[in-house]
């Protein structure tokens, strides 16, 4: 008997213990209310800014100089050699680069390899968004010695202290705060641009959307663009950072950051072989789907977030309005910018041998042409 009221004892016991438990792990319920209700405000706020945003500002195409590139802050030659000292820093994404020091630059961004796509796709996509008005950071193809980069960069070992790598490519952000807490947007949260709010018109955002087939930006997820703050100060930055108070954007900028998938053919997985300043793929690519329709050739990547758009006439208009303004002697300027004479033009074919500035003019004047003689009538 005395076993049976010890047994009934702990089993009493044992149900006080598990309730006591439980009303201890449940949550507040205020606490996820105001968790969801900050979530919300940071939601709505961003789209309101989103709203508010531009795609463009107004440009002298005619007037730019395409192969020298933006003037500031702190431009390179083509082809200038750059000597800085290794950054142990982990940079993001997988094509080759890595960052390094200098007494101008306590940080570069350099993307390197012959065999590296990107290294002539990124400049070629900022540079023609640049002269065109839209934003884009400011790329440079140099010629960089490091001093202290790890022998697995496979650069040309000088003296057992400094490695080559030719050709390369070095960054300069475009001026402008990234928008905080998240600075990536997607090719749908274009769409969400209000002209009535102040934002981009949709001549300008569909403008956009077609420069992005025409360079063919495959790799278009989240973070290959940027919402940027023209107007930023310190003062704003280190207020926004505390928390004490939401992140100014009187002037906010959407633009296409990372470019180094372009001037190839779109592919699912973004691959460089294809997608990066491929001659033969992207002078046989056409910017329209069909004969009639107005519907991009942009087939979305696995990741990317842009898929065959859909575009106006105005759009169209726009931005053959735009490609219309280079002169010959600028379109020439680009290529020569990129050095794009140093990829093949069939990355995967070695005796495909070497693309000519002549070849790539010739491909930019006749996608040129297919938007400027389509009409988007429907």
């Amino acid at each position: 008997m005395a076993r049976v009221y010890v047994a009934l004892i702990c089993l009493a016991l044992i149900g006080a213990l598990s309730h006591s438990t439980l009303g201890a792990s449940e949550p507040s319920p205020a606490a996820p209310t105001a968790a969801a209700a900050k979530k919300k405000a940071v939601s709505e706020y961003r789209a309101a800014v989103i709203a508010r945003a531009k795609v463009w500002q107004p440009t002298d195409v005619a007037s730019m100089d395409v192969k020298t590139g933006p003037p500031a802050p702190g431009p390179f030659a083509t082809g200038e050699t750059i000597t800085c000292t290794y950054l142990d820093v982990k940079l993001g994404g997988k094509t080759p680069k890595f960052a390094c020091t200098n007494d101008d630059n306590p940080h570069l961004k350099i993307k390197y390899g012959g065999d590296n796509g990107e290294v002539f796709g990124e400049v070629l996509s900022s540079r023609l968004l640049w002269a065109l008005g839209f934003g884009a950071d400011h790329m440079y193809s140099v010629r960089v010695v490091c001093r202290g980069c790890p022998s697995s960069f496979n650069g040309v070992d000088r003296n057992g202290q400094e490695s080559v790598f030719d050709p390369a490519a070095v960054e300069r952000k475009m001026p402008g705060a990234a928008f905080r807490p998240d600075d990536g947007w997607s090719w749908e949260e274009l769409d969400l641009v209000d002209e009535r709010a102040g934002g981009a018109t949709r001549a300008e955002r569909d403008a956009l959307k077609l420069l992005a087939v025409f360079i063919q930006h495959t790799d278009s997820k989240s973070s290959q663009q940027r919402l940027i703050c023209l107007d930023d100060t310190d003062g704003d930055k280190q207020a926004h950072a505390s928390g004490k108070a939401p992140m100014p954007c009187d002037r906010p900028f959407m633009l296409i950051q990372d470019g180094g998938v372009t001037f190839g053919r779109a592919n699912r997985f973004n691959r460089d072989t294809r997608g990066s300043a491929n001659l033969k793929e992207w002078s046989r690519t056409p910017v329209w789907q069909d004969a009639n329709s107005c519907i991009g050739n942009l087939p979305k990547s696995a990741t990317g977030t842009l898929d065959d758009p859909a575009i106006s006439e105005e759009g169209r208009r726009f931005l053959a309005d735009l490609l219309t303004q280079l002169s010959d002697a600028q379109i020439q300027d680009l290529f020569a910018a990129a050095r794009v004479t140093l990829r093949l033009r069939d990355p995967g074919d070695a005796k495909s041998g070497f693309g000519t500035i002549d070849e790539w003019v010739a491909a930019f004047k006749q996608k040129r042409d297919e938007i400027v003689q389509r009409r988007c009538t429907s």
